[in-house]
């Protein structure tokens, strides 16, 4: 009798294992697995040919420095950027390589390169400061540099302008630094720009020629 009970739970055993063998196959293979989709069918990639034209531009801020390439389709619009720092391997040279890659392939798809300096002008983090370049004469970043400079190189010269962050809105704690504030304020944004701060009281400086002047204290950057 005990022979014949193991014998019936053996064939029983047997019987089992394929159901469940087969439950557990049916499920795996049940999972659906989720198709990429393009969600730019339309959009297709136009790449430069193999001999362009390019501009190299060099410029240095606050003590680092760089070289921008630019390479244009035949009729002279851009369609790749190369921004090479001076410290290769650096944390800052390897983010500039991605933007750059980042912004070719954007162009390269039909993305205006208004959208894209709009987005980068006037971000600001460090490396920043004065520069070599007479025509933006102060940065914000580098972003805000690259930015600037191919929007008054391929779009308009108003990206050289300085300009002021209208979101920005300086706290005054006494009523000579209000009324500093207030006759900043009625000066008009393209003149007042992206201007550093005073390194004497603080207050946002004014272009004064070729370099920049404190309106509050009289400090100036460096000019005379």
């Amino acid at each position: 009798m005990p022979a014949g009970a193991a014998t019936d739970r053996g064939s029983s055993a047997g019987t089992l294992a394929p159901d469940l063998d087969n439950g557990q196959k049916t499920k795996t293979d049940g999972v659906e697995v989720p198709e990429q989709q393009d969600l730019f069918v339309r959009a297709q990639r136009r790449k430069l040919p193999d001999e362009r034209k390019s501009i190299t531009h060099k410029f240095a801020i606050g003590g680092h420095e760089g070289y921008i390439i630019v390479g244009m389709y035949a009729e002279g619009v851009p369609g790749e950027i190369f921004i090479k720092m001076a410290k290769e391997g650096s944390t800052l040279s390897g983010f500039m390589d991605g933007l750059a890659l980042s912004i070719s392939i954007g162009l390269q798809y039909g993305v205006p390169l208004k959208a894209l300096v709009n987005k980068l002008t006037n971000t600001r983090f460090e490396p920043s400061g004065f520069t070599e370049n007479p025509s933006i004469r102060y940065a914000s970043s580098v972003l805000d540099y690259i930015s600037r400079w191919l929007g008054g190189k391929f779009l308009s010269a108003e990206y050289l302008k300085p300009r002021i962050d209208l979101h920005e809105e300086p706290v005054s704690e006494s009523p000579v630094v209000a009324d500093a504030l207030s006759a900043q304020t009625r000066i008009l944004s393209s003149e007042v720009g992206d201007a550093p701060s005073c390194s004497t009281c603080g207050m946002l400086m004014v272009p004064n020629g070729s370099c920049y002047k404190c309106a509050n204290c009289g400090s100036t950057s460096g000019c005379s």
